[in-house]
């Protein structure tokens, strides 16, 4: 038996998939308001064990893990929104506490935790980043950031009380799924045709693609270690176009500088005092769009080398199909 916490979200929703499809029994934590995810095939959820529970309730995650040999534990707030500040920090890094903490007295053999490469730092001089980075306080983090930071050291520090687990560092996650919530909102945008574009560069990988590696290194040995898993590190602008193209839409022809990005995340959140939408760009992601940072997947590909990463050329057009095919439905 499999526990998935964040089930119903963009990523857990995958997992989940990946390990039906590889027929392991699953059990899948879901708070009483989540909404079961369209996006994955009715089928699937069907053969999901769903138990009531939060993260942040230490009994109902007691009382999830019994009889269960392994936990992916990918729940997290994912926000650049000042107003998700509380509750993010809470949920990432008190909820993740409380998963290791429930893992470890459940003496559960085997945990993955789903982190990010946020995790790992930024610097305002950008490069290459590896697992080897070490975290250095500045001021260019966001409080996303932060908090993934925060929950991948209680992670550690279960590790070091005896935990079998091993972590993941997927970058900026790309797919099919609620283009309302979550990096799926990098698609609405752009199909709405978003203005401002970036040269600085980033890494993204496809959503299934992190789904599969997660699988793959939840039935490997390996422990005590952390893997980036990142497909292509692509700017910004070039990753718009794509999508625009998807889309046979126009691209985005306003450069964000620094200047005139900090002037751009005012001007789309003024937008929202009518639209009622949350912006894409904020203070926080204005910030990583400027940012020049390359992700590394080396010691991911040789530790998994029956495994290759989806082109994002191919990931981003199969994703681009599968809105417009929803998009006409309606």
């Amino acid at each position: 038996m499999v526990l998935v916490t964040g089930g119903t979200g963009f990523l857990g929703s995958y997992i989940i998939k990946e390990l039906v499809e590889r027929n392991y029994p699953v059990r899948a934590i879901r708070r009483s308001t989540s909404k079961a995810p369209f996006y994955i095939p009715a089928w699937i959820l069907e053969k999901v064990e769903w138990v009531e529970g939060d993260i942040l309730d230490p009994v109902s995650l007691e009382e999830a893990m019994v009889d269960t040999e392994s936990v992916i534990h990918s729940a997290a707030v994912i926000s650049f929104h000042k107003v998700d500040k509380k509750k993010m920090y809470h949920v990432n890094v008190q909820g993740t506490a409380n998963v290791i903490n429930a893992a470890i007295e459940k003496n559960i053999p085997r945990f993955v935790h789903i982190s990010s490469v946020a995790a790992l730092g930024r610097s305002k001089t950008g490069g290459h980043v590896n697992e080897e980075r070490k975290w250095q306080e500045s001021n260019i983090h966001t409080h996303y950031a932060i908090s993934k930071y925060k929950a991948e050291m209680e992670v550690w520090r279960g590790i070091g009380e005896g935990l079998n687990a091993v972590i993941i560092n997927p970058s900026t996650v790309l797919g099919y799924g609620d283009w309302d919530t979550s990096s799926c909102r990098i698609f609405k945008t752009i199909y709405n045709e978003f203005p401002w574009y970036s040269t600085g560069i980033n890494g993204f990988v496809d959503i299934e693609d992190v789904a599969r590696t997660t699988v793959l290194l939840m039935q490997s040995d390996i422990k005590e270690q952390r893997f980036i898993a990142n497909g292509d590190n692509w700017t910004f602008q070039q990753l718009f176009n794509t999508i625009a193209d998807g889309f046979g839409k126009k691209h985005p022809h306003r450069r964000a500088t620094p200047l005139l990005g900090r002037l751009a995340w005012r001007i789309e959140k003024f937008k929202t005092l009518f639209s009622g939408e949350r912006p894409l760009l904020t203070r926080e992601s204005a910030r990583v769009a400027n940012s020049n940072t390359f992700f590394e997947n080396d010691k991911l590909l040789k530790a998994l080398p029956q495994f290759s990463f989806t082109p994002l050329q191919e990931s981003i057009q199969k994703t681009c199909k599968k809105y417009l095919h929803a998009i006409k439905t309606l």
